[in-house]
């Protein structure tokens, strides 16, 4: 085979090449696009279900999501600082929000780190009963038990 005899140059291999690296970067970029919109999920659904628990005037669920314990009636003794009644006076009709009929969940976001070195949670900014004022909720990440944020924090065009 002479020099002259080699074969015509196609590109086709290299423009596939080109092509399945771009569609990798793509999805690869995609993902990460969804995991950052998609990271406050799981303490946004703990608020929402400890809401609808409010909402539904189910007290003993209600109080399960804030403990992070679905097994509290077995040992209620393990929460002496935050008893059930004193969780109805707070959450219930006579409570600061009244009978709680609806909520809205603002955003979900870690707290400013000049406040904190390293966040065990993330505060949910949530708008009980169509009030202008919203409260910010603590939702630890382990646990998933919920408190009043140690923080306030304002929602600005952040989901």
């Amino acid at each position: 085979m002479a020099l002259m005899d080699a074969k015509e140059y196609d590109p086709r291999p290299a423009q596939r090449r080109w092509r399945m690296l771009a569609t990798a970067v793509l999805a690869v970029l995609a993902v990460a696009v969804y995991l950052y919109i998609t990271r406050y999920d799981s303490e946004k659904k703990v608020i929402n279900n400890f809401f609808h628990a409010l909402e539904q005037k189910d007290f003993d669920a209600a109080y399960a999501i804030y403990q992070g314990d679905p097994d509290w009636k077995k040992h209620p003794e393990k929460y002496p600082n935050y008893s059930i009644n004193q969780f109805k006076l707070d959450w219930g009709p006579q409570g600061e929000y009244g009978a709680i009929t609806s909520h809205r969940v603002d955003c979900a976001l870690e707290p400013p780190k000049k406040d904190f070195a390293s966040p065990s949670g993330v505060v949910v900014v949530v708008t009980i009963n169509n009030r202008s004022e919203p409260r910010s909720m603590w939702v630890e990440k382990k646990s998933r038990t919920v408190t009043d944020a140690p923080v306030r924090v304002e929602c600005h065009g952040q989901q």
